[in-house]
Formats: C-alpha cells, sequence, structure tokens
C-alpha cells in the first residue's frame, strides 16, 4: 500500500473464491484477477501483477521510470532470446520497440515467471487473458498448472509473442534464496532490487514464508523511513 500510495497506484487484493476455477489448481485465480482489476480500473495503464509471497524492496522506482519507458525498456529488453530455457527453438523479437510491447516477463532456469510481471491495459491484454484462462488449457493439467500454460500460449500464439518483452530476472523477480535450478545465486536478491521474492515458500514443508520474510521486511521498513 506504501508503494501505491507513493506513486499514484491503486491496489487490488482479489480472493481466490470469488473465482469460478472449476476445479482448477487456485493458483489459476491470478489470470480472471487480473481481468476483474481490468474491470474495475478501466483507466488505468498498466497491471503490475505480484506474487503475495512478494515484497518491494526499492520503493522509489516508479513502474513507469523503472521499466515501461519506452527507451528505457528497449535498453532492457532481451533480444532473440528463447522464450523458454534453456533452448526453446522459439525466440523473442529482435525488432520490437518499447512502445509497442504490452506484456513484461521474466524467466528464470526453469521457465517463464508469473509470480512479477506487468501488463498493459488495451484489448491485446484482454485477449491474452483470455487466451491463457482458456477451459481447454486448465483440463490439461499441467505439472505447473497456470505456470505451463503460460509457456504454451507464449511460443505458439504468434499475436502473442509479437508483443511480449522479456528482461532480466531480478529487474522485477530476485529470489529470496538460493535455488540451483532456478538460477541460483546469480537470481538472488540484491542491495537496490526493486522486487525480492520468496518463490515457492509456501510449497516447502522445510521453509516459513513467515521468517523468510522478516529480515526482508525490516530492510523495507527502514527504505521507507528513509525516503520519506
Amino acid at each position: 500500500m506504501n508503494y501505491a500510495d507513493r506513486h499514484g497506484y491503486a491496489t487490488f487484493f482479489p480472493k481466490v473464491g470469488e473465482y469460478d476455477l472449476a476445479g482448477s489448481p487456485r493458483s489459476w485465480a491470478l489470470v480472471p484477477s487480473l481481468r476483474h482489476a481490468m474491470t474495475l480500473y478501466p483507466h488505468s495503464t498498466y497491471f503490475f501483477a505480484l506474487s503475495p509471497h512478494a515484497l518491494i524492496m526499492n520503493p522509489g522506482l516508479s513502474l513507469n521510470s523503472h521499466v515501461m519507458a519506452p527507451k528505457r525498456l528497449e535498453s532492457l529488453m532481451l533480444k532473440d532470446k528463447p522464450v523458454v530455457p534453456p533452448d526453446s527453438v522459439i525466440k523473442t523479437f529482435s525488432h520490437l520497440k518499447g512502445d509497442k510491447v504490452d506484456l513484461v516477463l521474466t524467466q528464470d532456469g526453469e521457465g517463464l515467471c508469473q509470480g512479477s510481471f506487468i501488463l498493459r491495459q488495451g484489448d491485446w491484454a484482454k485477449f491474452f487473458l483470455d487466451t491463457w484462462f482458456d477451459p481447454l488449457y486448465r483440463s490439461y493439467n499441467f505439472q505447473k498448472a497456470e505456470g505451463h500454460a503460460l509457456e504454451h500460449v507464449v511460443q505458439w500464439h504468434p499475436t502473442i509473442l509479437t508483443k511480449l518483452a522479456l528482461t532480466d530476472q531480478r529487474l522485477l523477480n530476485s529470489y529470496s534464496i538460493d535455488i540451483t535450478s532456478r538460477g541460483g545465486k546469480n537470481a538472488m536478491y540484491q542491495e537496490d532490487d526493486f522486487v525480492v521474492r520468496l518463490v515457492g515458500c509456501e510449497l516447502d514443508s522445510q521453509r516459513n514464508c513467515e521468517k523468510e520474510m522478516d529480515p526482508f521486511y525490516q530492510q523495507w521498513k527502514k527504505a521507507v523511513a528513509g525516503s520519506k
């Protein structure tokens, strides 16, 4: 809330139970919740989807200056990059301009990351979300549910690929711990990174999300106090 208030952004905290997932894993609620947010805030330009197990660590950075300003985004985009690591034959476009990007994603060592991304308001965004939430994909029982479905639609729907920008993972999606398969130490949070994400903490019985979050929360409080 502090970050949103500082930059004049609205916030939306969805309730998973409000969405009919037809028996799909609860994580699928991300997609209709974004569609819901677009309905509630039709005049908003961007929607920043952030995992509940994440914290904005550098509150002075706006989405526009940090990522979405066209020239800034062009300098950040990973061009001619395999969409799904390490060796997908489908690659990001090499000629895409920053003002034509509608979806900004990161990837780690395992695949695309849907825990922190930016989507631009518009008809394309609605098409993208409706495609992603297609009942057919939900019926496939992908191992990583909406995550693997996202990788499928991005790779095999040219209309979606044409609006996609991939950026360095730590621009939007630094991790709290060293996970070798997901980027290891190179993916871990460093001072001044924008976001820290406790990826997978809720799924691992050996981790405690609250305890893992606490040192970052204490650091965040100092950052907020020091930037007032």
